[in-house]
């Protein structure tokens, strides 16, 4: 039995279905401790072992729980969350187990399992991947509003890839679970032809979503694509025999390429209508599921809510009262969603946080800055010079909001470049973002109010013409930018007071954000990761903790 008083320590760590050299099937491990509806532990493993998603946690777990002083304890709630590959965790030392019942049917509670906890038979029990995904939320918004949609929407869960429950009078209930919109995911993240496109290889299966969204705003959606595309089933198994798609397409769509040119219009628009495609069919569920439930408000997670165009439309759409996305929605959250279920079950609510949650191995996240060291930022950035930020805890999820970034002047295109290719080593056609000041992001956006999830860099905004030239290094192709902003102090205080004294005294409006990390690296934790990393990357200079370090 549950019991209120006690702690809730949440693994996230299904072994993958091969030894890969890199994460393939299951990724982004992490662990979460939980006590009284508030988070005192959260690692990401890859932040700490300085492998990108890494997913080895049966090699870590014994270790790490002993540096947590979790080992000999017995003072916690034990819960472990699933995978589509598997219900069972095993660590290399054999020193902790669970096994998970397996059940045809999703459940829409924890589940009891059997637990070797260091070699001592204990309770413990195992969560589903769709709902650790929804209870990701809770950890930011604190408890879902009445008369709410829940859904998750990823690669592949337990049983499914799209599960949709409902929120009412303190219950929950499923509503559908499924794998009707698999074709939508499997896009991202396993067509051969996006693959051949994007010049993508396996080890890179989990950043092409993401290459893939910034490529296909150079595009446009295009009806007959669609229909071609569908009539030979997206070329998505066209591996190693990649000249069926360009035969296909010089014979039937009169294209005249010979290789995958990223320049290409046509290839451009493939991937564009893609993405069309797969904002049209979630809009379209998400609106038949609001018919059917009547729900008023929407709580969207899983890695598809990633997917930044798509969110920006469904709000545009405005079939919700209420849209909210989590930071860490996709699989580096999981384990803060299995225990904010454990503490919701005990106390009925959780408390809200920041986003800076990754504290592992830090202390307090405190810092100590004077205006003369933000003065001396400002003037560097002014100069035109690409500065770093390690500043307190790191953010929970895949996106630098503020604490684990790369700074820089966003009024450039070629310093923007510099900073994304040159510095990071990114490819050319993926953007980078900004980080301002709300009054900001209104002029900018031309609008009276800016919706909260930019808050964690999830939206994009339109830029007005007139202010384009000042936000040139931050505007993508399609004319619209990924804004995170910064609505009072306490989002972020270093950054709120950099960017008030940007403004007031330098006319400075907004500048880049882009996370702290070279392609292929996991975001930079502790600050001597930082200045190791700032110096491979080339930059000039790391804020830690406030204070300003030279990097040359």
């Amino acid at each position: 039995m549950l019991n209120k008083e006690k702690a809730t320590l949440a693994v996230y760590g299904i072994q993958d279905r091969d030894e890969y050299p890199f994460p393939m099937y299951v990724h982004d491990h992490n662990v979460a401790l939980m006590h009284r509806g508030k988070v005192e532990q959260f690692v990401q493993l890859e932040r700490i072992t300085r492998r990108k998603r890494d997913n080895q946690l049966h090699i870590h777990l014994s270790d790490l729980m002993r540096e947590m002083k979790m080992a000999g304890r017995d003072d916690f709630d034990l819960v472990f969350v699933d995978n589509v590959v598997g219900r069972s965790f095993i660590s290399s030392r054999g020193n902790i187990r669970f096994e998970a019942p397996l059940n045809e049917d999703l459940s829409t509670g924890i589940e009891k399992g059997r637990c070797w906890w260091f070699d001592r038979e204990r309770e413990a029990y195992v969560l589903n991947h769709e709902l650790a995904h929804v209870f990701t939320c809770l950890p930011f918004c604190g408890s879902f509003k009445d008369d709410s949609l829940l859904v998750h929407f990823d690669g592949g869960a337990s049983l499914s890839n799209f599960s949709a429950w409902t929120y009412k009078d303190n219950n929950i209930e499923s509503v559908e679970y499924h794998w009707d919109l698999k074709l939508l995911t499997t896009m991202y993240n396993a067509n051969a032809l996006v693959f051949g496109i994007i010049g993508a290889k396996l080890h890179d299966q989990n950043a092409v979503p993401g290459k893939m969204m910034g490529y296909a705003s150079f595009g446009t959606y295009r009806e007959e694509l669609e229909v071609w595309l569908s009539k030979h089933n997206w070329f998505e198994d066209c591996w190693g025999k990649r000249s069926v798609f360009f035969n296909a397409a010089r014979e039937e769509m009169c294209w005249d390429g010979r290789f995958f040119d990223l320049k290409d219009p046509f290839l451009q628009d493939i991937v564009a209508t893609m993405q069309g495609v797969f904002e049209r069919e979630l809009i379209a569920r998400l609106e038949m599921l609001q018919r059917k439930t009547g729900c008023k408000n929407l709580y969207l997670t899983g890695g598809c809510a990633l997917n930044i165009v798509a969110n920006t439309a469904i709000i545009d759409q405005d079939i919700f009262d209420l849209v909210f996305i989590p930071p860490c929605t996709e699989d580096s959250g999981l384990a803060l969603g299995a225990a904010a279920f454990m503490e919701w079950m005990k106390h009925g609510e959780v408390a809200i946080h920041d986003p800076y949650l990754n504290n592992y191995g830090l202390e307090n996240g405190e810092m100590e800055y004077t205006n003369e060291d933000l003065e001396e930022v400002a003037q560097r950035l002014v100069r035109g010079e690409v500065l770093a930020v390690c500043n307190g805890l790191g953010e929970a999820g895949p996106r630098a909001l503020g604490n684990r970034s790369i700074i820089a002047l966003a009024n450039s295109a070629k310093l923007a470049r510099k900073v994304s290719i040159t510095h990071k080593g990114r490819e050319w056609y993926r953007p980078v973002a900004p980080i301002l000041l709300e009054k900001n992001a209104r002029l900018f956006a031309g609008r009276d109010v800016i919706h909260p999830l930019s808050k964690y860099m999830l939206l994009d905004f339109r830029v007005v013409d007139e202010y384009k030239a000042e936000m040139a290094g931050v505007v993508h192709v399609d004319g619209t930018s990924r804004m995170q902003v910064l609505f009072d102090r306490s989002d972020n205080p270093y950054m709120y007071d950099l960017l008030s004294l940007l403004h007031e005294k330098y006319n400075v409006r907004a500048l880049i954000n882009t996370s702290f990390n070279k392609r292929g690296e996991p975001i930079v934790h502790t600050p001597e990761n930082a200045i190791d990393s700032a110096k491979n990357l080339g930059l000039q200079g790391v804020v830690v903790n406030g204070k300003l370090t030279e990097c040359c």
